[in-house]
């Protein structure tokens, strides 16, 4: 990721977002019905691309750059820019990444290397089986190596990297799982609100504490949902992406910080906070904003303590406090600060990050429907892992 700076902020533009149907592609299958054929990388890269493409009002041959990042492989740049139908001399394989490359497509547009950057996602969960969690995870591809150390104790999955930092809080504030269930309450609220949300029946807080515990303290409902999908970002340079069928939202800000001291320390007593701050200190000093200046938050909510965690790690909330922010509908689209407004990774879609940014786009082109938030310039979105922290900066073009 290119570091922060001021002379990289605002010059590239999203101007145009592509999703496939969570929803309906969800349903079909649990379903399975019969002759049902699971979606793959390439036709879901192509709907995506597709959609984006029309609703940028560009044409193929406006398209120079292009981006690729899948979870579990995917074609390379050449056979996938043959596939759509394009011809860019700029060209990425992000491997296997979260919505981390945007920054490097930024810097690329301001350098000078391209104009109009095609950045696609695709993932295809469902469609292959992939477990998260248990024997079957450990040893497979993308887990982590802290899994194999802490295996025999149940250390199989991110799941339980959340819930010892929830159990850790709830010792130290008193928070109890009722206060949690508002988080995975509001976001099904929001989620009720997008038709192409993956989970959009009602959700009570008896259910919530009902469900079964996946590792406990979290219940079924405090973790992301599976889904197949693909994502696509037309970015293009600032002053190419004015009298275009859609207000552009202008990149302003990004910073990316580590842990560099202990995992399970940072983790868990100080619930990643420096890293948060530091990151979240440099993304603003980028895009000449404070933190008040931010309007909507789209945070990576693995879990729904994990979101928390990012309310209070990069200041919106005092330490403590996230939970009674959220048990007042401060999280909701009328609150003080709107948080994952499509529904985030706990029932809207779980995309790595990447539909919590088109979710941004929405909201800040003002074309969110009843989701909508009230005159927002300025959102962050933020992918906070276990031991690192991307918070990006959003701002509505002119």
């Amino acid at each position: 990721m290119p570091p922060p700076s001021r002379e990289l902020g605002r010059k590239a533009a999203i101007i145009g977002v592509g999703e496939t149907d969570y929803y309906l592609d969800y349903r079909a299958e649990r379903a399975k019905a019969p002759g049902y054929e699971p979606p793959t990388t390439e036709g879901l890269v192509q709907t995506a691309f597709e959609r984006a493409l029309a609703e940028s009002g560009l044409s193929r041959g406006d398209i120079d750059g292009l981006s690729l990042s899948f979870t579990y492989g995917g074609p390379d740049p050449d056979t996938m820019a043959q596939m759509l139908g394009i011809n860019p001399h700029f060209r990425i394989n992000n491997g296997n990444i979260m919505a981390g490359p945007l920054p490097v497509v930024c810097a690329a547009i301001a350098e000078g290397k391209c104009d109009t950057v095609a950045m696609i996602y695709a993932v295809a969960s469902r469609a292959i089986g992939r477990q998260y969690g248990g024997n079957t995870y450990v040893g497979g591809q993308g887990a982590p190596s802290s899994y194999y150390y802490y295996h025999p104790w149940g250390w199989s999955s991110q799941a339980a990297h959340w819930a010892l930092m929830f159990r850790y809080y709830q010792e130290t504030y008193g928070a109890t799982e009722a206060d949690l269930g508002a988080v995975a309450l509001q976001l099904r609220q929001n989620a009720m609100l997008n038709p192409n949300a993956v989970m959009q029946a009602p959700l009570s807080l008896q259910q919530y504490l009902e469900s079964r515990y996946i590792v406990r303290p979290l219940h079924l409902f405090d973790l992301c949902v599976v889904n197949d999908g693909a994502v696509c970002l037309i970015v293009r340079r600032a002053d190419m992406a004015r009298d275009l069928p859609h207000t552009p939202v202008l990149v302003a800000g990004w910073a990316e910080t580590k842990v560099k001291h202990n995992k399970m320390h940072a983790m868990v007593r100080e619930r990643l906070a420096p890293i948060m701050q530091e990151a979240g200190r440099q993304a603003l000093a980028m895009a000449g904003m404070g933190l008040s200046d931010i309007q909507h938050f789209e945070g990576y909510d693995a879990s729904s303590f994990h979101l928390i965690n990012q309310l209070e790690g990069f200041g919106f909330v005092e330490p403590g406090a996230g939970l009674a922010f959220c048990q007042a509908g401060q999280m909701a689209i009328g609150g003080t600060l709107p948080v994952n407004t499509s529904g985030g990774n706990l029932s809207g879609s779980y995309m790595h990050g990447w539909s919590q940014i088109v979710e941004v786009v929405r909201q800040l082109r003002h074309e969110a429907g009843p989701r909508q938030i009230a005159n927002v310039q300025a959102s962050m979105s933020a992918l906070v892992q276990t031991d690192q922290a991307h918070p990006l900066i959003f701002v509505r073009g002119a």
